[in-house]
């Protein structure tokens, strides 16, 4: 059995700032080590299920905030960026199961640090009429994938989150949004018992995978600035839909590969604008 794990950070256990999850933050470097912990409960659950192979997937900001010194040396890293996959990076048809660690809430929502991969670049993103955050197109992708969602660990609203998408999917939550920047924490050693054990039982009892959507699909993105559409256009069948706003169609694998090319040209733009 292989089983993957997509591990972004701001849905890990005790982390609640900006300082806990990007560089140079005063909390950044002990945010790494409870990050990497927090991958370790998830991967000796997987083990104890009776995984024969685990890859991890360093899925937050810069993609080189796990502690390779620290993970446990039974699974396998990927580290680093660009990917063209981005957080999904190496997930094939290949693996039974995916865990997704330290997920957070979308945009627009209040739960801890939320927003939808560019923080404040993003506005709104639907998948068809749905609207969606990481969470909701990641399931999207892994189920194209045809592998099954089988644990997601964040707040109590990505629980939440994922849950609406797919209430199949075990759900471990090890904090409760008070705030976009305050939370009520689950005790680290209890939450890190809660995803071991979830993640053995989760595997000994996959949820069916969603029904296969073959079919073209539309993806809709709403950024704050107008700028980083008028470039986005340039990419054929890219449609801008107004200003901040562009929609393009294809099955689901290849709509989330030109959405991580869709980052990369919004973070060229907002970090080099054409007017200076």
């Amino acid at each position: 059995m292989k089983v993957y794990l997509s591990v972004d950070m701001e849905g890990i256990t005790g982390l609640v700032d900006a300082e806990d999850v990007q560089p140079p933050g005063r909390d950044y470097e002990r945010g790494r080590v409870l990050m990497t912990e927090d991958t370790n409960a998830a991967v000796r659950g997987a083990y104890d299920a009776g995984a024969t192979a685990v890859l991890v997937n360093d899925a937050h900001g810069p993609m080189r905030n796990l502690l390779p010194e620290l993970l446990d040396p039974r699974a396998s890293l990927i580290k680093g960026r660009p990917k063209p996959m981005g957080m999904m990076e190496g997930l094939t048809s290949e693996h039974d199961a995916v865990f997704c660690i330290g997920y957070h809430a979308r945009a627009g929502v209040l739960g801890v640090l939320s927003h939808s991969f560019m923080g404040h670049e993003i506005e709104d993103i639907w998948l068809d009429d749905q609207v969606t955050g990481e969470i909701g197109l990641f399931h999207a992708a892994a189920a194209a994938y045809g592998v099954p969602v089988a644990m997601l660990t964040g707040d109590d609203t990505a629980c939440t989150e994922m849950t609406a998408w797919d209430p199949a999917v075990a759900t471990v939550p090890v904090k409760y949004a008070k705030d976009r920047f305050a939370a009520q924490l689950v005790p680290v050693p209890e939450a890190r018992a809660a995803i071991e054990t979830t993640a053995r039982t989760a595997l000994a009892n996959l949820p069916p995978l969603p029904a296969s959507r073959t079919t073209t699909r539309q993806l809709t993105v709403r950024w704050q600035s107008a700028s980083v559409v008028s470039h986005l256009t340039a990419i054929p069948g890219v449609e801008r839909r107004d200003d901040r706003t562009v929609t393009v169609h294809a099955d689901m694998l290849h709509l989330y590969r030109l959405f991580n090319l869709f980052l990369r040209v919004a973070t060229a733009v907002t970090t080099n604008p054409p007017y200076c």
